[in-house]
């Protein structure tokens, strides 16, 4: 039977998909049955309504490995192939995201950590994520991760996705990404534009939630790692920064004037 459903998968291009395939995220052996369908064959349109169908039944550790197994690859393959992604593929990302924390683990993270994700592939999988609402508790999750992956241009492209969120983010994951660029105070490379770029998004969105000691750690920084248009602007959002224990000192001084 599921033979059968495989050769429907194959053709598929639009309107009701057998019955037999939408009973899969249901059954205990699911994966064993996936894969008599053969997901590398079917139709991009097929993709679309499988990833449909198991992000919306599957359990979230479940989904984590559809995503990783079936669907990452087959985006790879497609824009290894024809450069750009299917329409029906990258509607597959999108309703991927209806499970974040598996579309973190089981897609961004799992890209990354291969530590070859070309600047295409990030462009178009970043893009999904920034047209898409993300719960600030998953994008920290991934930016701890991020910084603290050997780095590559696709990490800085995600980076400056997520801090374009303008997420309000807990200290820690601030303090580890400010550690993620000082890691390069030391390093002999030229960086890319990417890696600036990232950086004055950074400074841009949390100025205010870095400490003086960090301020001045990047300052320094920019002294090594120099770009002759971004790095100005970067020291110019952090000379104009009010840096957070400057702002909880101002509170506790205003406190005792009052008392």
């Amino acid at each position: 039977m599921y033979e059968g459903v495989r050769n429907v998968l194959q053709k598929y291009r639009s309107g009701k998909l057998p019955k037999a395939f939408k009973m899969i995220p249901h059954l205990q052996n699911w994966e064993q049955i996936l894969y008599i369908t053969e997901p590398a064959t079917w139709s991009a349109a097929a993709m679309y309504q499988a990833t449909r169908i198991f992000a919306s039944n599957l359990k979230e550790k479940m989904a984590q490995r559809f995503y990783n197994l079936v669907l990452l690859p087959r985006v790879r393959d497609d824009l290894a192939e024809y450069k750009r992604l299917n329409f029906h593929l990258y509607q597959a990302l999108r309703k991927a995201l209806f499970k974040p924390g598996a579309f973190m683990k089981g897609i961004l993270l799992p890209l990354l950590e291969a530590g070859d994700c070309t600047l295409r592939e990030a462009i178009i999988i970043g893009s999904v994520l920034a047209r898409n609402s993300v719960p600030v508790l998953h994008s920290s999750a991934a930016m701890l991760k991020i910084a603290e992956m050997d780095y590559t241009g696709a990490n800085s492209i995600f980076l400056r996705i997520l801090f374009d969120k303008k997420y309000a983010l807990p200290y820690r994951v601030v303090d580890a990404v400010v550690f993620h660029f000082l890691r390069f105070q030391s390093d002999s490379r030229v960086l890319p534009v990417l890696w600036h770029q990232a950086l004055l998004t950074f400074v841009q969105r949390y100025k205010a939630d870095i400490s003086t000691e960090q301020r001045d750690a990047i300052l320094e920084l920019l002294k090594k790692q120099y770009h002759p248009t971004i790095t100005a602007e970067i020291r110019r959002e952090l000379h104009a920064a009010q840096c957070r224990d400057i702002e909880a000192n101002e509170l506790t001084s205003n406190h005792m004037v009052v008392e």
